[in-house]
């Protein structure tokens, strides 16, 4: 199988160095490339795509907004993977908040762009080492008020409460792994809730799942967040 990808980044030299870096791996064809988002969501309305490769800072319209576009159609649409070179808290959070499976910095090594695409294309989430620590704490700050009218605060209700235990922990940045130890049961039990969980609330991926629990007030911070953190960072993925 050929994982179709597009490229966008304002910066010519950019998209033609990753270009040049791609299609020197097996199993993936560049299908197309976008100089801003405003030419990207076009682009996708036109030329079929399982994986986008998106920059943030952009002109017309940035990377951000065009991820929430871009997924704004649901699962059937491409995976998008924000690659800058900014390692900003601000770009990570509202990158995943828009609907990014992925977080990387352009200095990543073809071997961990490559592993991310795939992990991306498998429904895992990913994001730069760099930032997870950063990025469980930003999740951590006070929760807002909870929205009664936002559907997937609402399905929280829905949840077991075996389901609510490992939305805790994944959110915490366990891994499956030990999300099974903490829980006394097999990793694929595991599997089977996130899945569930996943699709009870309508996400796409595990970090979404991250920034609901946090923004609906599921989870707060605890004082052995340097543990999630060692575990989410292990393997430089978050498991599905």
């Amino acid at each position: 199988m050929t994982l179709r990808l597009i490229l966008v980044d304002d910066q010519e030299m950019y998209r033609l160095g990753f270009r040049m870096l791609l299609e020197t791996q097996e199993g993936v064809e560049v299908v197309g490339e976008a100089e801003d988002g405003c030419a990207a969501v076009d682009l996708i309305e036109r030329v079929e795509a399982d994986i986008v490769l998106m920059d943030v800072r952009m002109p017309r319209m940035n990377g951000i907004e065009a991820t929430r576009t871009i997924t704004r159609g649901g699962a059937g649409g491409p995976r998008v993977i924000v690659l800058t070179t900014f390692d900003l808290d601000e770009y990570a959070y509202e990158a995943i908040r828009a609907g990014a499976s992925g977080f990387l910095l352009k200095d990543a090594s073809l071997e961990e762009l490559m592993a991310a695409i795939h992990h991306v294309h498998g429904g895992d989430a990913v994001m730069a080492p760099s930032t997870t620590r950063r990025l469980i704490e930003h999740f951590a700050l006070p929760p807002p008020v909870v929205d009664d009218g936002d559907d997937r605060f609402r399905a929280l209700a829905d949840l077991t409460a075996r389901e609510r235990e490992v939305l805790a922990r994944v959110a915490r940045g366990l891994s499956n792994e030990a999300i099974a130890h903490d829980l006394c049961v097999a990793e694929g039990t595991v599997r089977v809730h996130v899945s569930r969980i996943l699709g009870k609330l309508g996400l796409r991926d595990r970090a979404q799942a991250v920034v609901l629990a946090y923004e609906s007030g599921l989870v707060t911070p605890r004082k052995d967040a340097g543990r999630a953190d060692r575990d989410l960072q292990r393997d430089g993925h978050v498991e599905p």
